[in-house]
């Protein structure tokens, strides 16, 4: 005989809510988004893609230009190096935004509804960088990498 509670894993996902997988036929399932609610806006959630191997390897092409860039400008000591450093490690955290946000609910920008476009255009600073985070807390990178 088999218990209900044999065929269903808990754990907890990212942001610290338990996840239940169930077992459909012998099969885990897989949500391969992670719904977040936001700390700075708690009215609004946001749903960002979950790392896979492919999605990793995606995002590596996508900023790796852009951040030895960053690194090179950074070792300067003018001014404008660091002015231009600090606009492109905006336009990394950009990059993250477009690559894993899927949707923003509950707010609305200009009378529409939120995209990672408007965002990143008119949005609030705050939420976009809350984004930022927790993107690149699902890709596990270190304190230093979270940096660029």
């Amino acid at each position: 005989m088999r218990f209900l509670w044999r065929l269903a894993k808990v754990k907890r996902d990212e942001a610290g809510e338990l996840k239940v997988q169930k077992l459909e036929n012998g099969a885990a399932t897989y949500d391969s988004v992670l719904k977040i609610r936001s700390n700075r806006m708690p009215v609004v959630t946001f749903v960002i893609n979950r790392v896979s191997f492919g999605r990793r390897m995606e995002l590596a092409k996508r900023v790796r230009e852009i951040s030895q860039r960053v690194e090179f400008l950074e070792a300067g000591n003018q001014l404008q190096e660091k002015i231009e450093a600090n606009l492109l490690r905006h336009e990394v955290e950009a990059t993250y935004l477009r690559w894993a946000l899927v949707r923003i609910e509950g707010l609305t920008i200009d009378g529409e509804p939120a995209t990672a476009e408007s965002l990143i255009d008119r949005g609030p600073e705050e939420l976009a960088h809350e984004i930022v985070t927790a993107i690149k807390g699902q890709c596990g990178l270190s304190e230093d990498e979270r940096k660029n």
